[in-house]
This record gives structure tokens, sequence and C-alpha cells, in this order.
């Protein structure tokens, strides 16, 4: 009811409220430049009246009203436009990600000209050609010695580039993962914090901006999404998978790959099963990592393979100065030690895979004779087996662009004496190991009887490498075990021609089975091979090659910068727009100061003058 020190109350009320309105006008002041606080405001309402409908009241003209109070103190904020941010972060950091790598990448290939490998292949043909027309010089020799040393170890300067980008992006991967699960735990925390004070009526306005700030940084770097289930639990995804529920939160843990680099893969904390991660900081790691510098590798060691086999083909048939034959001149360390292949792959202790990578039929082929033979060859693809189908009418040739043509990971040709080759290529799926191949069949006789490389025909004669001794199914005994994994990081002139340079071969036995004195057919050979269209599966030059492994690193390295300052523009607009809602703005806050004090001014003239009233009136009593 209405009474004499009710004028007192409202004044005080007054008061209260304006002072808490300056207090929260201060705050934000104080927090202009703090990263991620939202501005403040208190929200204002009337006392309730004395007098309410459904009561009884005194005879009065009216309510009587009481006065002013704090209702609450909310932050300004835009939990759409936040959603749009959250939803937008990890495309930019995940093109930045990219971008970053790719100029890594492309310093790579920019390496200065007098050693890139491009260079030092070109002087390495040369080598030869001058060798085709003085084969009497010691020094010719010595020359091209010299220089496949100079590729070889160009090679290896650009794969050991590769890897350490790589060693780099791994443990960047490991640090990314630390501080998804840190975030991850103090979201959870602070979500604790909230469901409490929440619990006791109140708007924890900077526990929710510590959140969303979480939520930001976490955003940059992995595809999250937040929800809530119900109003006291606040959810994060990742890719669909929960990394935040209310005050819980899983993590991820590092666990090593079976590979040859040391590389580790991401696992969920509690399931220990894969993570699947698109987007953000750790997406473009992991994809950069385990897609795009795994591709430039493969592509360097398929070249690096390629080389080595057409240059050695052609100088293991050939003869040195010193009547040397048989010798390659290029050597690869191999991946197993048994002869035969023979691979414990699951490490139980017992060989349980053949790891081969070329088998070399032992008869003669014309590449434009008709085979006369109808059948279906089926080699390992890069998902399931690829069947490939021959007819009568079909030309040795038209059977090995076929396979070829494939999309297989095994590829055909015949070397110099006009034998079938089959060799394994990079696999697609890490899983498989790279330069093995993993099936071979054929239901007729094309790679039995005809090409001389398979013993039988149908299932029970097919070569598969899970098992071993598989090379028991062959009817050649020319096969090479599989190299290492990344030959472009092996890769050395024969130590037997590095010791003597005579036995550089340049000459072709006669058919008579002599050597004449001065022939260089062999080095022309292999100069040759410069300009010819060499790159199996490809059908292109050496040449080609680098021109096209430089444009699409170019081409990659261009849409990730395009990218990435398309989604710098975006978040910038998102960003001030946000800014313009939620940030301190000094000089408003100033003018809001200015008129709560005028404000707590008068509440405290209302105070004053009520005093006044009540010790007028305790005067006349007296």
């Amino acid at each position: 009811m209405s009474g004499s020190f009710a004028g007192i109350e409202m004044g005080k009320r007054a008061l209260m409220a304006q002072s808490t309105a300056i207090q929260t006008a201060g705050h934000n002041i104080s927090n202009a430049d703090t990263e991620g606080f939202s501005r403040q405001r208190v929200q204002l309402r009337q006392f309730d009246p004395i007098y309410r409908p459904d009561l009884s009241r005194a005879q009065v003209p009216g309510q009587i009203g009481q006065g002013v109070t704090a209702e609450s103190i909310s932050r300004i904020r835009d939990e759409m436009l936040d959603s749009r941010i959250a939803a937008q972060s990890h495309q930019e950091s995940y093109w930045s990600t990219r971008e970053q790598y790719y100029q890594m990448i492309e310093n790579v290939y920019n390496e200065p000209d007098d050693i890139s490998v491009r260079t030092t292949m070109d002087k390495f043909w040369e080598s030869w050609q001058e060798l085709s027309l003085y084969p009497e010089t010691k020094a010719a020799r010595q020359a091209v010695v010299t220089r496949g040393e100079s590729f070889a170890e160009s090679v290896q300067t650009r794969y050991k580039a590769f890897e350490a980008i790589g060693t780099q992006l791994n443990s960047d991967i490991e640090s990314t993962v630390k501080q998804i699960n840190d975030y991850a735990e103090r979201i959870a925390k602070i979500n604790l914090d909230i469901v409490r004070s929440e619990a006791m009526g109140d708007n924890p306005n900077d526990l929710y901006d510590q959140r969303d700030l979480m939520v930001d940084k976490l955003a940059k770097l992995a595809n999250i999404t937040t929800d809530r289930r119900d109003a006291n639990e606040f959810m994060v995804h990742i890719d669909g998978h929960v990394l935040v529920q209310g005050g819980i939160a899983r993590g991820f843990d590092v666990e090593p790959m079976l590979d040859n680099h040391g590389y580790t893969k991401v696992v969920w904390s509690d399931t220990n099963e894969t993570a699947q991660v698109s987007g953000g900081t750790l997406g473009a790691l992991i994809e950069l990592r385990d897609v795009d510098l795994r591709n430039e590798m493969q592509q360097l060691n398929s070249m690096v393979m390629n080389f080595t086999d057409l240059v050695n083909d052609v100088h293991r048939n050939a003869y040195g100065a010193n009547s040397v034959t048989g010798l390659d001149f290029f050597v690869e360390q191999s991946f197993v030690n048994n002869a035969v292949g023979n691979f414990d792959r699951n490490g139980d202790g017992t060989a349980d895979t053949s790891y081969i990578f070329r088998f070399t039929g032992t008869n003669t082929l014309d590449l434009q004779q008709q085979t006369g033979l109808t059948g279906t060859i089926t080699i390992a693809g890069k998902t399931d087996n690829i069947s490939i189908t021959y007819r009568p009418t079909d030309t040795v040739e038209t059977i090995i662009n076929r396979i070829n043509d494939a999309d297989g990971e095994v590829k055909a040709y015949l070397d110099r004496n006009n034998h079938l080759v089959l060799k394994g290529t990079p696999s697609a799926d890490e899983s498989n190991p790279d330069f093995v191949i993993r099936h071979v069949e054929d239901s007729g006789f094309f790679l039995t009887g005809y090409a001389g490389i398979l013993s039988a025909s149908g299932e029970d004669g097919a070569y598969d490498f899970n098992r071993a001794d598989a090379v028991a199914s062959l009817a050649t005994d020319d096969f090479t075990v599989s190299p290492v994994a990344n030959p472009a990081g092996y890769l050395e002139v024969n130590p037997a021609i590095r010791s003597d340079v005579l036995s550089v071969a340049a000459a072709f036995r006669n058919l008579d089975g002599t050597v004449e004195l001065g022939d260089s057919s062999a080095a022309q050979e292999i100069a040759s091979l410069r300009n010819s269209k060499v790159m199996i599966g490809g059908a292109t030059t050496f040449d080609d090659w680098f021109a096209d492994s430089v444009t699409q690193v170019g081409l990659k390295g261009e849409q990730a910068q395009l990218n990435y300052e398309t989604q710098v523009a975006l978040m910038n607009d998102l960003r001030t727009m946000r800014e313009s809602i939620s940030g301190v703005n000094v000089d408003e806050e100033l003018a809001d100061i200015i008129k709560f004090q005028h404000g707590y001014n008068a509440a405290a003239k209302i105070v004053s003058v009520m005093d006044e009233l009540l010790k007028t009136v305790l005067d006349l009593h007296s």
C-alpha cells in the first residue's frame, strides 16, 4: 500500500536502475577491444504498481506507480548471423591452408633451374646424344655417368622436399587435433557454468560470449554445426558426429598409420574409429597430405620408374666399351629381400603376400599382328578388378592400348626385345602398396601361350598378390621384386658403372654376335627416348609430363588463392555486419553514460525532496 516512504522507495529503485545502466556501459567500454565481446544493455521496465485489479485497494484515482526497475542485462547478438559465420568460417580457413601449402609445393617445382629435375634430365639426354657422336671417347661416357648422378640427385632433392612438406603437414594435423580437443573441453566446461547460472535466473552474458568465441575458433578448424537439444543442452557436431553434448566433450586421438612416412591418422578417442573431417584447417591438412601431396609424390615416383625402366631396358641389352653387358644403368632398392617377393603384410611372422613390380613375357610379339584369340583379361583397378575383352581381329597393339586405357593399376608395353611387359603403378587406395601388381588373369590364351606370362588360363591360373609364392602361377622367370614405396628417394646410378665408366653401354650386338667398334646405336636409342611418347598410360613424352605436372600444380594453387580471396571478402562482410550489431561504440556508450548520469541525478533529487518532505512532517509531530 502507498505510504509516507513510497516516494523514497521509488527514488531508490531509480538510483539502482540508473547505477546498473552506468556500470553496464562502463563494462562495455572496458571490453571494447576484448575478442568476442558483445555489448550489453540493461532492460528497464516499470515496477509493478501498488494496486492491481484482482486485489482490494483503497479508493484512489487509479493505479499508483512505483518507479522503475532493471529487469535484466542482455547482450546484443544476432544468432542467425552467428550461424552463418560459423558455417562459412571453415571454408575460409580451408582455402587459406591450401593456398599456403600450394605455395610451398610450387616452390619445389620452381627450384633453381640448374638443379631442377627437368634441367638435369635434359642434360642427361644431351650426354647420351654426345656419346652417340663420340662413342670411342671415355670423356663422353664419364659425362653420361656424371649427368646421370646429377639427375638422380635432383630427383632425390624434389622427393625430400615433398617429404619435408608431408612431415610438416603431419605435425600440423597433430597440433590442430590438440586445438580441437582443447576448444571442445572448454566449451563443455562453459556449458556447465552457463546451466548453473541460468538455473539461478541470470543471463550469463560473458559466458555466452566466451562460448561463442570458442565456437568461432573451432569453426575455423573443422566443419561444425551447433544446436540445442533442449534449453539446457548446447551441442557441437563435426560432419554429423557429436563433438560436444552439454557438459560432455568427445575428442580425437592420433595413431600411427601403416605407411613408410611415419604419418598419423585421426581417430575418435572413445571409439577408435577413423575420423572423417571435411573443411576447416584440419580437413585441408588431411586432404593436402593424403591426396594432393601423395598424388605429387606418386607422379614423381611413376615418372622415375618409367624413366629408369626405359633406360635400363636399352642399357642392359647393349654393350660397353669393355664388352660388359646386362647392366642396368640405374638401380633402385627393393621393398622386400625375398627373391620371389614374399612379404609378411599382416605382421604375424608368416609371409602372406607377393610384392612383384614387373612381369616380362617369354615370347616375341609383333605390335601389328592380329592375335586370332578371344578372351577377357582381368587386372587390378583402383577400387576393384577391371575386365578387358579382346577378339580375334585385335592386334597386339590394340590389346596393349586397351589395358593402358582401362584406368587400371597394371600397365603394359613391349620392351626392346618385343616381349610383353606388365608392371604395377602407384595405387589410388592408401591401403594397397604402390608399384605392386595385385591381380592378373586371362580367360583366354593371350597372356598364357601367346605372350608367355601366365602358365594357365582362368581363375586357377590367375596371378594374385594376396598369397605367398604367387609367382608360381607365372610362365616366365623374368620378374622384378617391387621397389621401395618411394623410388624417387633412392634412385642412383649403378655402382658398377660408376666404378668403371667404360661399362656405359653404347653399342648393340650384330646378328652374327659381334659388336662393332664405334657403334653407338644403343646411345642413339636412349637419347631418342626424350621425344618419344613413352609415358605409360598417358602416351606422352617426358617433356609433356613435366609441362602437365607444372601446369596442374599452378592451376591448383591459383584455385586455392582465388577461392581464399572470395571467402575473405565474404567473411569480412559478415564480420563487419556482426561488429555493427554487437561491437562496442565508445562514443555511443559515453553518450549513454551521460544520459544515465542525468537520470541518476534526477532520481537523487527525488530522494532529496522526499527526505525534506518527511522531515517537515516529522518536525510538525515533534
